[in-house]
């Protein structure tokens, strides 16, 4: 398995045009710099203690800038965090984020070898939603240390991890025989490790962008245009923006529904169309 990398510009396509509010940037910018002047104050801490404090230190920073009144973010069972697609965690979850510290290089993955535990974790969270939970509105999976941050659509881990029948089975058998997680991450090196696949990938590193990010230049605030908008819910829960032709289509599409009687409904996690 390979991660192909681009560039959060490359990323956002027509979004990254529509321009960003004065107020957006300076909260985006505050926020951003409280969340990397704690990661050295983070690394004195004891391990456990310390990948404790990243968790909230991360929600704190996603939560503040973006998601505060629209999305619940949170930690759900073991997974570090996920971003619900509601504003109460009884909605359905459609990020999952695996956290790990800036100096634990031995779990974190890299472009060159992907084949590290957050990427065992991430995928035993993912299915864990697919299968037991059957939620199918994932959006996005991420994995980051802060600095260094991988988004990988969720339609990648649909067609090359959940329809990978080998990993299926490796779940099943977790799950049936109660075997523990170790075990799963064992199993699953290997078979990522012979899966001839490559998965696209945006990938950023936060530090490339400091002395932008700390400087008083507002005309340097430009190059931060990517970096904002990869991380908002239009990008990572795919939430149509007012210019984009998704949305214009999604409203014909309600309007066709309606002129031939039909309308469009939830029934458990399925969307299904019935008469009115």
């Amino acid at each position: 398995m390979k991660l192909i990398t681009q560039t959060p510009k490359k990323a956002l396509k027509a979004f990254l045009k529509q321009k960003s509010l004065r107020s957006e940037i300076d909260v985006f910018k505050t926020n951003l710099i409280a969340l990397l002047d704690k990661i050295s104050v983070i690394e004195k801490r004891p391990k456990d203690e310390s990948e404790e404090h990243l968790k909230n230190d991360l929600r704190d920073f996603l939560r503040d800038t973006y998601y505060k009144d629209t999305n619940a973010i949170n930690t759900k069972d073991r997974k570090d965090l996920v971003i619900h697609l509601g504003k109460t965690t009884d909605t359905e979850v459609g990020v999952i984020i695996e956290a790990k510290r800036p100096t634990n290089i031995n779990e974190m993955v890299s472009v060159d070898n992907p084949n590290k535990k957050a990427l065992h974790e991430l995928i035993l969270y993912y299915l864990d939603e697919r299968i037991n939970v059957g939620n199918n509105q994932l959006k996005k999976l991420v994995i980051t240390n802060v600095n260094e941050w991988y988004i990988i659509d969720s339609n990648y881990f649909d067609k090359h991890i959940y329809r990978n029948t080998q990993i299926k089975k490796l779940y099943e058998t977790k799950i049936n025989d109660k075997k523990d997680n170790p075990f799963f991450y064992e199993e699953i090196a290997k078979i990522i490790q012979t899966i001839d696949v490559e998965i696209p990938c945006v990938y950023f590193d936060i530090r490339e962008y400091d002395t932008v990010l700390r400087n008083n230049k507002k005309e340097d605030d430009r190059e931060l245009s990517a970096l904002l908008k990869i991380l908002s819910p239009q990008h990572l829960l795919k939430i149509a923006t007012p210019n984009d032709s998704n949305s214009l289509n999604e409203r014909f599409y309600k309007e066709l529904l309606h002129i031939i009687g039909l309308e469009e409904a939830r029934e458990g996690t399925k969307n299904i169309i019935r008469r009115k």
